[in-house]
Order: structure tokens, then C-alpha cells, then sequence
């Protein structure tokens, strides 16, 4: 994965599949967190993501820029907001409302986290970017003031709304290292998750075990769910940037809705329609969002795969690799040109 003109492709691509797999999870989790106490279904879930980012890569050579002491406490950040926080948060509020409520309100993860990126890491997200934002958020309202008429109650929305911005923290911070290993990067916050919230709730919450297809299901469902979801999450993020990669993984929930609605049996009401087409109408104008400009690239040093691109133009020292792809310590030089970009790390310019 490395920058390119076909990175904006790539990127969706990827981030689209990072988000349908992780669509599964609300409606099928809700299910599961039933006969299961939140805190231990957490752990499982995130158990069944390390087992598959344990063996995910293993064997190849990657030629990723490797983790730095430096780097530890924001991967303890995002093993706290993203594997934590987020996960609890969402388990407790899906036992307050119905599949399809708890589905569709995970599409506030996509406004908070392009507000948290722009406001604060420095992205830059256009007029459409900003009304499909607002689209999702009313559509949240919407829902939450509707939950009642489908089963539940607002604390429940409330809930999955913090589960949300915690997950816009995770996501924003993840950004931040996608330039390094993406697999070391999730692979520590599914290991350090699973084991923090396991010790949580058994050793000091004391939480009784649940049926042993209670485990097995969750161990599953977070193999595919949060360990590959994650995975290409991290490399949607590496080539979009945090804002973007937010538009395409608010797809996600619309697959937990229509497996919450086809083939759990949720009901579709009116409020829950009317949310959908205004997550539906914001999802799409963040996906068709366009941005290209001239723009100057100033000099800086770092490390990261990448191929000889027009953004990497420069020597090697004697006797390193020169395959591509590959990873080392490099300098930028300064260039402008024009075409068509994200905010990723190469394009973090003023406007």
C-alpha cells in the first residue's frame, strides 16, 4: 500500500470491505450480548480479532517501517478508546435499543470523526463533506427520538453515540501510524484489548462464563468483524486519511440494518426510515466528495513503505534494497503540483 494515482481507488475499495465486515457486528452482537455480560463479550470478540491479526502476515515480508518505543502511548491510546471504551460503550447501549436502532446510529462514528480530524489533526474537508455530516447527525436525532416506538430508550442512544467518539479518537490516532506497520498496529490493540477487558470482567467484575456457543460465536464474529475489519481499516486510513476513511466506513451500518431488519426481523418504522435516507443521503455525499487543487508539498524527513512515485524521488545510500515496494528513512523535497488527493499524510497543506 503506498501513494499513487490509484491510491483514491484503492483506498475505497478497501475501506468498503473493512466496512461491510464490520456491519455484521451491531445486529449480530446484540443478539449475543443478550446471554452474555458486555464487558466479557468484549474480550471474546477482540480475542477472535488477535488470534486472526496473530497469524495475518506472518511469513511475508512486508517492508513496513517498524513500531517505535515513541509510538507506545498512542497505541495504548487507541487500544483504550478503540478496544475498550468503544466496544463496552456499544454492547451496554445495543441492550437498550432494538438491532437495526443500534445499527444505524454507528453511522455518527463518520461526522465525529472527519469534526475530530479537521478541528484538531489538521484534514481538510470540503462543503459536501460538511452537509453529509450533518445529514448523518439529523438523522441520528431522528432515530433517537424515535427509539421508543421500535423498543428501547435514549440512554441507549446516548451510549452508542459516546461508543461513536470514542471510536472517532481511535480512528484519528490510528491515522497518525498507519505510515508504520499496519498489522503490529492492530495486532496490539486486538491482544491488548482482549486482555484488558477479559481481566476486567473476570478477574475483577467476577463474570460467570457464558454457554460455550456464546464463546464460540463471539470468537467468530470478531474474527471477522474486528480482526479483519480492522486490518483494512488501518490501510484505508494510511491512504485516505482519517475524514475520508470515516465516509466509506459509514457504509457499515447499513449492513447490520438490513441483516438486523431481513434476517433478524426487525421492524422498519417510519423514524427508522427517515434516519436511513438521511444516513443514506450524507454517506453518499461524503463518498462523492471530490478534491483536487494545486498545491506545494514542503520538505520533510520520515519513514514508511513506498514505491519511487513522483511524491519519493530520491537516492539510496550505498548497498540498500532497491526493490520496490520497500521502507526506509527518507527525505522530501519540496514540490507543487496538481492532482487529484486525500488527506493523507503526503497532503496535509493549508487551503
Amino acid at each position: 500500500m503506498q501513494a499513487s494515482s490509484r491510491t483514491p481507488r484503492v483506498g475505497t475499495f478497501v475501506g468498503l470491505l473493512a466496512a461491510a465486515s464490520f456491519g455484521l457486528s451491531a445486529p449480530l452482537s446484540q443478539r449475543l450480548v443478550a446471554n452474555c455480560d458486555p464487558e466479557l463479550l468484549a474480550g471474546l470478540l477482540y480475542a477472535g480479532a488477535a488470534v486472526v491479526l496473530m497469524v495475518a502476515g506472518r511469513g511475508r515480508q512486508r517492508h513496513e517501517a517498524p513500531l517505535r518505543r515513541s509510538d507506545l502511548p498512542t497505541l495504548v491510546a487507541i487500544m483504550v478508546f478503540g478496544g475498550v471504551v468503544g466496544p463496552v460503550l456499544l454492547l451496554v447501549g445495543l441492550e437498550r435499543v432494538t438491532a437495526v436502532s443500534g445499527s444505524l446510529l454507528l453511522n455518527l462514528e463518520a461526522p465525529f470523526t472527519a469534526v475530530l480530524a479537521v478541528v484538531v489533526f489538521g484534514e481538510h474537508l470540503g462543503a459536501r463533506g460538511w452537509l453529509a455530516g450533518a445529514a448523518i447527525v439529523l438523522g441520528s436525532a431522528v432515530l433517537g427520538g424515535g427509539v421508543g416506538q421500535v423498543g428501547g430508550d435514549p440512554w441507549g442512544v446516548v451510549l452508542i453515540a459516546a461508543a461513536c467518539a470514542a471510536w472517532a479518537i481511535d480512528n484519528n490516532l490510528t491515522q497518525r501510524l498507519t505510515l508504520k506497520d499496519p498489522i503490529a498496529i492492530v495486532r496490539f490493540k486486538a491482544v491488548g484489548a482482549a486482555a484488558v477487558n477479559l481481566g476486567i470482567a473476570v478477574l475483577l467484575r467476577g463474570s460467570g462464563w457464558p454457554a460455550g456457543w456464546i464463546v464460540a460465536a463471539a470468537l467468530a464474529l470478531g474474527a471477522l468483524s474486528y480482526g479483519a475489519s480492522i486490518l483494512l481499516d488501518a490501510y484505508a486510513l494510511r491512504l485516505l486519511g482519517a475524514a475520508r476513511e470515516a465516509a466509506l466506513f459509514a457504509t457499515a451500518p447499513f449492513a447490520g440494518a438490513i441483516v438486523a431488519i431481513v434476517v433478524l426481523g426487525d421492524p422498519m418504522t417510519v423514524a427508522t426510515a427517515v434516519a436511513a435516507a438521511l444516513m443514506v443521503g450524507g454517506t453518499v455525499g461524503f463518498l462523492t466528495d471530490r478534491h483536487a487543487h494545486g498545491h506545494t508539498h514542503e520538505p520533510f524527513v520520515h519513514e514508511h513503505r513506498h514505491i519511487h512515485d513522483e511524491h519519493h524521488q530520491h537516492e539510496h545510500a550505498p548497498g540498500a534494497a532497491a526493490g520496490e515496494p520497500h521502507s526506509h528513512r527518507h527525505a522530501h523535497t519540496a514540490l507543487t503540483h496538481w492532482h487529484p488527493h486525500t488527506s493523507d499524510v503526503h497532503h496535509r497543506h493549508s487551503h
